[in-house]
This record gives C-alpha cells, sequence and structure tokens, in this order.
C-alpha cells in the first residue's frame, strides 16, 4: 500500500519574531514494514539553517532557525510512504505467558531485550503508579500469553473511556485522564504505557498518522484528520508489537510511523524557542493522508492493453 501524506503547520503571532529555532518530528520514519519514497519540505519564511537529524532513539528529525523577522511560520512536509501488507494477523494466544516474559526481562542478556528495559522506567510525562497497575492487572495472570494480556488492556481502554478532544492538554496528568476516563489518543497511549511499566513491562509511545479517507465500506478510524498516537510493547524473544486503544486494533497498514520514544515529550511534532511574537501565538494543523491510485490504474492499464492486444491478435 502506497500512501502520499500532507502535513500543514501554521504559528501565527501577535507581534513580529525576530528568531526562532526549532525541531520538527514530521519526517516519518523508515521501519521494516514501512519505506519512504519522496519527501518534500518547505518552511516559510525561508530557513537561515536547516538540516535533518537522526535523534537517540533513530528517529529523524527536522531542524531548523529563521533569523529574520516574522509574524507567519508555515512548515509543510509532502511524503510517499509504501507500507508493507502484513502477511498475517499475529495470533495473539499463543507466545510468552506473562510470567515468563518478566523473567526475561530480568534475566536475558540478548541485546535486545537488554536495549527493551530502559522502556520500563519512568518517563518526564508516564510515571509508575499504583493505581495504574490496579487498573491493569486484572488482564495480566502469570500464565496468560502476554500480548493476549496486552489486548485486552487495549479493550478495556476503548471500552472504559470517552475520546473527548476538549478535555486534556498535553500537560493532563494520567490521573486526571483515569479518575475522568476522558481523553485523546496520547491520553490513551500514555496510560497504557504506564499501566505496562506499573507492571514492570517495557512500553513506548509511538507517534504517526492515519488514512484520512479510509476504503469504501470501511470505517473511518478515530484521530484520523491530525497526528495520532498509540503505543508498542516488547516480549522477549517475540519482538515489539503496537496496539491502539483509541480503535480497539493492533496497528495495520493503516496506520504510518514518524517516530517512536518513551512519551508524548521526546517526539513533539514542532517545537522550539522564538524571541518575541507577543502572547497565544495561533496554531493551525492539518493532515491528510491518502491511498495513491497510481499503482492501481497502471496495472489495470497495463491488464486492458494485454487483451486488446490479444484480440487483435
Amino acid at each position: 500500500m502506497k500512501y502520499r501524506i500532507l502535513h500543514s503547520t501554521r504559528y501565527q503571532y501577535a507581534l513580529s519574531v525576530s528568531n526562532c529555532y526549532n525541531l520538527a518530528y514530521v519526517l516519518p520514519r523508515a521501519t521494516e514494514r514501512q519505506r519512504i519514497d519522496k519527501l518534500d519540505i518547505k518552511v516559510s519564511p525561508m530557513a537561515t539553517t536547516r538540516t535533518i537529524r537522526t535523534d537517540y532513539f533513530g528517529n529523524q528529525f527536522l531542524q531548523f532557525s529563521i533569523e529574520k523577522d516574522h509574524t507567519v511560520l508555515d512548515v509543510s512536509i509532502t511524503s510517499e510512504i509504501y507500507i508493507k501488507d502484513a502477511t498475517t494477523d499475529p495470533n495473539l494466544d499463543f507466545g510468552n505467558p506473562c510470567t515468563y516474559v518478566k523473567y526475561l526481562l530480568q534475566h536475558s542478556k540478548d541485546w535486545e531485550t537488554l536495549c527493551a528495559r530502559e522502556f520500563m522506567l519512568d518517563s518526564p510525562m508516564v510515571q509508575a503508579h499504583s493505581d495504574l497497575a490496579e487498573y491493569a492487572a486484572p488482564s495480566f495472570s502469570d500464565d496468560r500469553p502476554f500480548l493476549s494480556a496486552v489486548m485486552e488492556l487495549t479493550q478495556r481502554i476503548f471500552a472504559d473511556f470517552t475520546y473527548d478532544p476538549t478535555f486534556s492538554d498535553v500537560a493532563t496528568p494520567l490521573a486526571e485522564v483515569l479518575k475522568h476516563k476522558r481523553g485523546v489518543c496520547q491520553d490513551f497511549a500514555h496510560f497504557a504505557i504506564g499501566c505496562l511499566r506499573s507492571l514492570g513491562f517495557p512500553a513506548r509511545y509511538v507517534s504517526g498518522y492515519l488514512e484520512t479517507l479510509p476504503p469504501p465500506g470501511q470505517k473511518k478510524l478515530v484521530g484520523a484528520d491530525a497526528t495520532h498516537a498509540w503505543f508498542a510493547v516488547y516480549s522477549p524473544g517475540e519482538g515489539w508489537y503496537e496496539f491502539d486503544p483509541t480503535n480497539n486494533k493492533i496497528t495495520g497498514e493503516q496506520h504510518i510511523t514518524t517516530a517512536w520514544g518513551r512519551d508524548y515529550s521526546d517526539v513533539t511534532p514542532l517545537k522550539g524557542v522564538i524571541f518575541g511574537g507577543g502572547h497565544s501565538p495561533q496554531l493551525f494543523v492539518s493532515v491528510d493522508v491518502r491511498r495513491i491510485a497510481e499503482d492501481f490504474v497502471q496495472t489495470q492499464t497495463q491488464t486492458q492493453s494485454q487483451s486488446q492486444s490479444q484480440i487483435q491478435r
């Protein structure tokens, strides 16, 4: 499957900004299932300095500065992404049981497992807490397959929590999200990560996109009109698996990854420092993710040409 993604961000300031220095995590990430075919970056006013760098977690991000007066900042990223179709859906009822996952996390010397253990630690926006462990514990009996337990946690968050864009902001504590059982995709991802870490399992935050318009007959996913967030868990010997509690599913071909880290603070789409600008700048964000039908049209054209050729012969 191939997608074209347009991510536009505009900051409009009340007063002139003389200088700004920014980091933008809006570049799709190359992964085993995801390939970047095209990437076009536009910054207005023209950036004084601009470079693409790689962070600790392997994410690529855009670093740029503008060193002249401006009252509007526009950042537009257009990309074309190829997503590899999953061969089969994983059977979550098999695999490592929860108690064995904990054992391997403590005793395995495997490099991937050792690296995954850092995602068991607290991070700036997600801290382990007994309330989170208490909420998650009923799903994680010792003998239950770990990934099956994670899927049940995903389902419970979907059932128990209400998607409410008016409830939270980036600073809303998880305690408030749990108390009111409301939030957005970022909150639900953070909440799931907090639950897993509170039980002693590694989990990381994943930022990305969803297809804006689904194929005919398929339901539009929640969060498709902006950047989306979900989480990933690690099971030693089995690898990382991604779950979307906002939509109650394992991630699939409609999920496009930009970056991952400990929590949202590691992969904020656009952040930086400005000099001037006044108070409360206006922010406008637009995301459009659409399938590219060129390959299908080309295949159909070739098929029709071959048929016509056979008729002529």
